[in-house]
């Protein structure tokens, strides 16, 4: 979560945390790791760090990977966005994308985002690109490749609710990935499987 940022093929890869987030039906889930970690020597700066916050009134959460003051503009901005649009989180969405890839200061900007709805999940890049996964599961971070396999089996193969799932994915994550910790926040919407905040 040091914001540390490496190029693999053309694109920006986030060497920093996981974020992972689920949408079954009306209910959502969305689970970040607490782990901050100093990229240039390899530490471990933070164990308990909160990188998925409700915004809008608790209607919208969103999660990120990057660096921690990127990431918090980011959020003040999508909250702006959101009030803006009324709520709207695609449009609020599209219009942050758009104002990050065009502005000189926001452009170095180093993180990405998940944002969750009522109705929607959505990936939001500095790139200017806004992605809705197709299955309603999306990760980002270090360890999201770990956490997109392990949710989409566990939603594939299981009955768990979204809450139980990204949880597990998360847990799942913590013991592949070194950028990511087992000090898990879970924050849902909707009845997504019993609330857990901060394990």
């Amino acid at each position: 979560m040091a914001g540390a940022v490496r190029s693999w093929g053309g694109v920006r890869v986030l060497r920093a945390t996981t974020i992972v987030a689920v949408r079954r039906g009306a209910a959502g889930a969305m689970a970040g790791d607490g782990q901050v970690t100093l990229e240039a020597n390899k530490t471990v700066l933070k164990h308990k760090a909160h990188k998925v916050h409700r915004l809008y009134g608790g209607k919208v959460i969103a999660g990120f990977a990057g660096g921690v003051a990127d990431a918090l503009a980011l959020f003040e901005r999508f909250e702006d966005k959101l009030s803006e649009h009324r709520g709207h989180l695609r449009k609020a969405a599209v219009e942050l994308a758009k104002e990050w890839r065009g502005d000189k200061v926001l452009r170095r900007l180093e993180a990405m985002m998940i944002v969750l709805g009522e109705d929607e999940l959505l990936i939001i890049s500095g790139n200017g690109e806004v992605i809705e996964p197709d299955d309603d599961i999306a990760a980002i971070g270090s360890g999201a490749g770990y956490a997109l396999a392990a949710a989409r089996a566990l939603a594939g193969h299981t009955d768990l609710g979204p809450g139980d799932i990204v949880r597990e994915a998360m847990r799942i994550t913590a013991s592949i990935c070194i950028y990511t910790n087992e000090n898990i926040t879970v924050e849902e919407l909707g009845d997504a499987g019993g609330l857990e905040v901060g394990e």
